[in-house]
């Protein structure tokens, strides 16, 4: 095997050029994070985007900072939080769940994979937060797309079209993202033994209130201990965060006490403790557990997530818990076997999608790791793919066999990362 380490946009360039003249595929990689999802690669050669890294613009004050692709998000992060801003979509860091460190990730695959973390809610994902790319096609083309603000993203937005392709349509050797400053205040109410039922109904009261929760999510009974070292203890726990400054803050959170005073006994979490706690939900910390039980990822209506788990528990052993006001449920297969015609079956019944985001490589060559498309959207998809990438040099088959490419439509992860 080949690994090839371009430093510069121009040696990507030069090399995917070679690759497309030679007919010879590459698996992307940043880090190597999350080259656990997808379907296994069989490539003879790598492109390894680790020292394409550094921050190339940063300006606090326009809310705009541009990397190279491999840029560590950690590295980001940082200085972020320095200036006192932050990607408001929270990035989840698949690494510690697949088995790797958590902050390997990179800024180009916080975009490939369209992550986004619990404040998804008022916040939304990558794709809604990107300005503008660089980036080179399967073709050996070098392109850009959007730029440094807004109103610059006109016509066909490319670079929402990369979020979500993992890697299949193009290598991102430059991004440039929207930032926001960081919350002065993070309040989180704790709503202390309720069902999975009893928690949904709860979420959708608060989050229709003037309160402006930021972000919902529910740990039941056993789960809630495996977050933030063990501080919330084993009883379920529902909780609601709120952000903000201080008095707006406290003012919120008083307004959720008073329309959940019937709901369940409450508690106040904050500081670094409601931190930890919401970074542990962002990275599926309860099942970050060094074993390989399959895990999946379901996004569905959150009326309807309960209800699936529910059905889901008559035919198969399975730990759970939800995020997204319980529009988006973590599911780790207690046996072993992903089950994934059965739990498919249980999501098409309540509307929705799954993506297999842990499991050994035998299954993930044999079970679709995303969610299959309808056949008019993976026509459409295969003709993208064929458009940016006609020799199929670029992650071969890791979203479906052969040329597939998921971006489109509402059955990926750039619908509900």
């Amino acid at each position: 095997m080949t690994i090839f380490t371009p430093s510069s946009a121009t040696e990507v360039l030069s090399t995917v050029q070679w690759a497309a003249a030679e007919e010879s595929p590459f698996e992307i990689l940043g880090h190597g994070s999350k080259r656990g999802i997808g379907r296994p690669l069989q490539t003879e050669h790598t492109l390894d985007l680790s020292k394409l890294s550094g921050v190339t613009l940063y300006e606090p004050a326009e809310l705009v900072l541009s990397a190279k692709a491999g840029t560590p998000l950690a590295e980001i992060e940082k200085l972020l939080a320095e200036n006192g801003q932050q990607l408001a979509f929270e990035p989840l860091d698949y690494g510690p769940l697949l088995g790797g460190e958590r902050g390997k990730g990179t800024i180009g695959g916080v975009l490939a994979a369209n992550l986004s973390g619990p404040r998804r809610l008022k916040a939304g994902a990558a794709r809604d937060h990107i300005l503008g790319i660089a980036a080179v096609s399967g073709r050996g083309e070098a392109f850009k797309s959007g730029g440094r603000v807004v109103k610059n993203v006109t016509g066909y937005d490319l670079s929402k079209l990369m979020a979500n392709s993992w890697g299949t349509l193009a290598v991102l050797t430059d991004v440039t993202f929207k930032v926001l400053p960081a919350a002065e205040t993070e309040v989180t109410l704790a709503l202390r033994g309720l069902l999975d039922d009893h928690a949904a109904a709860a979420m959708a009261l608060a989050l229709g209130s003037s309160a402006e929760v930021s972000s919902a999510a529910h740990l039941p009974e056993r789960v809630a201990a495996r977050v933030a070292g063990g501080s919330l203890g084993s009883a379920a726990a529902t909780l609601l965060r709120v952000e903000g400054f201080g008095p707006s803050v406290a003012y919120r959170i008083a307004a959720l006490k008073d329309l959940l005073r019937n709901a369940g006994p409450l508690e106040e979490i904050s500081g670094e403790i409601s931190h930890s706690v919401w970074r542990d939900i962002r990275d599926c910390a309860p099942f970050v557990d060094g074993l390989a039980k399959p895990v999946w990822r379901v996004s569905m209506a959150p009326a309807q997530g309960h209800q699936m788990v529910l059905a889901l528990r008559m035919h198969a052993a399975v730990d759970a818990f939800y995020d997204w006001q319980g529009g988006l449920i973590w599911l780790r297969m207690e046996h072993g076997d992903p089950e994934a015609d059965l739990l498919r079956g249980l999501v098409r019944q309540h509307g929705g999608h799954a993506t297999l985001v842990r499991a050994a490589p035998s299954h993930r060559a044999a079970v679709p790791v995303f969610e299959p498309q309808a056949p008019q959207l993976a026509a459409l998809s295969a003709r993208l793919k064929a458009e940016f990438d006609p020799k199929n040099i670029l992650n071969p088959g890791r979203m479906a066999p052969g040329a597939g490419s998921a971006t489109l439509g509402p059955a990926t992860e750039g619908a509900a990362s």
